[in-house]
């Protein structure tokens, strides 16, 4: 199969990705399309399934087109996706809604409420990994879905997940994995498979939920109709692939035990693979089972990382956005030169990284704490990319204590292309933080290697020890490492009592 491709999607919040790797693990096309997210009220967050499609579609002919192959080349599709969302078909697959809830809807935080006076909220912790916010989880929108609309949740035969819709689409097939099962808040991480304890106390009709499946299941062959419009030939198999964060740890080296990745794109997480779920409700962790068969990535994270970051470039570094438009550059790469004159310390400012919250978070509020009339913007940038490590750091620290040490961690994510950013994610852990080539596609490279080995491509997954290549090493600095310690409990101070302000504000 020397000759064969993957064709690999990871469909994400912002847009799909398509991306086409060579039987060596080269990528010889990518291509993005953007869709939209839609809030008809305050908490809500929705999406069209036919804006997916669509985009599928596109990048899909625009990548094969790209990468200048023969069609017939196309070992297999497969999949990544954004998850805990819920996709509402009848029993041909037409879609009962034309926007659905997506991962970040909240508005079903009544509905956990009504669970959780029958399950306690800590025993479900322990069976689900479920340690993003509740109302998240796939379930309670279900609930919320069913006691909204009743004639829509009664006429559904099945709700889907993102690329399980996707999937369904080329394979007329409605399947899912464990790894997006693990997402649905009734999944019992111990049994894989869906706890009927859960199914029973959320009182939600069990066969309205696909199978899950490994990611490495083939759902079926690409059919007629839709390999016309992707322009490619009938009979591709098609790969159940994983959820976006397994399938990113995947592609960002997480195989074996112990391994750490932390991602640093619109949100933050660390991310550690292990043969065991690492469960902590005081973090919390969450977790998914991995697209690796036995094994479990275990996650802590920050919804405003990359994000927070982006709000000060467009609100603060006005003059670097209009000098990278004249000179043709990155203004983010003028905002690092800004960052690195300021000492570690950001010379005693602190930026708290609450703009979007947290795990938990249910009023966030972020801070620049310690501002006097000393500080510059110079110490704004360098203060949000320390604040958005060190609020990791905190969970991180009880996270690692749980599993088998390492001396390294590998970073992915567009953040990971700040050198001033990996050094201060080195100092921040006192660890080495490792660059590779993988960069922004972990996700789509973790979908490939999955396609890859379900077809006889690839042996196995540790085939992404070959294809990743080593860019560059940040290490620890003693000096700096000292500084983020001192620093650490103060901030630790700081971002508690701006979780109480918030939470005052939030009463008015």
């Amino acid at each position: 199969m020397a000759n064969k491709c993957v064709l690999a999607h990871d469909v994400g919040t912002g847009g799909n990705k398509a991306v086409i790797y060579d039987s060596e693990g080269n990528i010889l096309a990518k291509s993005f399309h953007p869709y939209p997210t839609i809030y008809p009220q305050p908490s809500w967050a929705e999406q069209a399934p036919l804006h997916w499609w669509k985009a599928v579609i596109d990048s899909t002919r625009s990548v094969v087109s790209q990468a200048g192959i023969d069609r017939s080349q196309i070992a297999c599709i497969s999949f990544s996706s954004q998850m805990l969302g819920v996709v509402p078909v009848d029993k041909e697959g037409n879609l009962l809604r034309d926007t659905i809830m997506i991962w970040f809807d909240s508005r079903s935080v009544p509905q956990t409420k009504k669970m959780f006076k029958k399950v306690e909220e800590e025993r479900w912790y322990r069976i689900t990994g479920a340690g993003m916010r509740s109302e998240f989880y796939s379930c309670f929108k279900l609930m919320w879905l069913k006691e909204k609309e009743p004639d829509l949740f009664r006429k559904a035969y099945m709700f889907l997940g993102t690329k399980d819709y996707i999937i369904f689409r080329l394979t007329g097939q409605f399947l899912t994995t464990y790894s997006d099962a693990s997402g649905s808040g009734l999944f019992d991480l111990k049994t894989w498979n869906y706890s009927p304890d859960l199914i029973e106390v959320s009182e939600l009709p069990r066969e309205k939920l696909p199978t899950p499946h490994p990611s490495t299941h083939i759902a079926g062959e690409l059919l007629t109709e839709p390999a016309e419009e992707l322009g490619l030939p009938a009979g591709i198999p098609v790969v159940l692939g994983g959820g976006d964060c397994p399938c990113t740890t995947l592609g960002a080296g997480n195989i074996v035990e112990g391994r750490h990745c932390i991602y640093i794109g619109s949100s933050g997480w660390i991310s550690i693979a292990a043969n065991k779920a690492l469960l902590d409700s005081s973090i919390p962790t969450y977790v998914f089972c991995h697209v690796i068969p036995g094994m479990y990535t275990s996650h802590v994270a920050t919804y405003s990382a990359g994000s927070s970051y982006k709000w000060v470039r467009d609100n603060i570094c006005q003059s670097e956005l209009a000098a990278a438009s004249t000179l043709g550059l990155d203004p983010y790469s003028l905002m690092e030169v800004k960052a690195d004159s300021c000492p570690v310390g950001a010379r005693k400012l602190l930026f708290i990284p609450n703009l979007a919250g947290g795990c938990t978070n249910l009023n966030p509020r972020g801070a620049f704490v310690g501002l006097n009339l000393g500080h510059n913007k110079a110490d704004l940038i360098r203060s949000t990319m320390e604040g958005i490590s060190l609020g990791l750091r905190l969970p991180f620290d009880k996270l690692r204590s749980m599993a088998v040490k390492a001396s390294e961690m590998r970073v992915v994510g567009g953040g990971s292309k700040s050198r001033l950013w990996r050094q201060i994610l080195a100092d921040v852990y006192n660890t080495k933080i490792v660059l590779t080539n993988v960069d922004e596609e972990a996700a789509a490279l973790g979908a490939a290697i999955v396609g890859g080995v379900a077809v006889g491509l690839w042996k196995d997954f540790s085939v992404v020890d070959e294809i990743t290549k080593v860019v560059s090493v940040s290490e620890p600095n003693p000096e700096s490492v000292q500084k983020y310690n001192e620093i650490l409990p103060i901030f630790k101070l700081a971002s508690e009592q701006m979780g109480t302000v918030s939470d005052r504000l939030a009463e008015l």
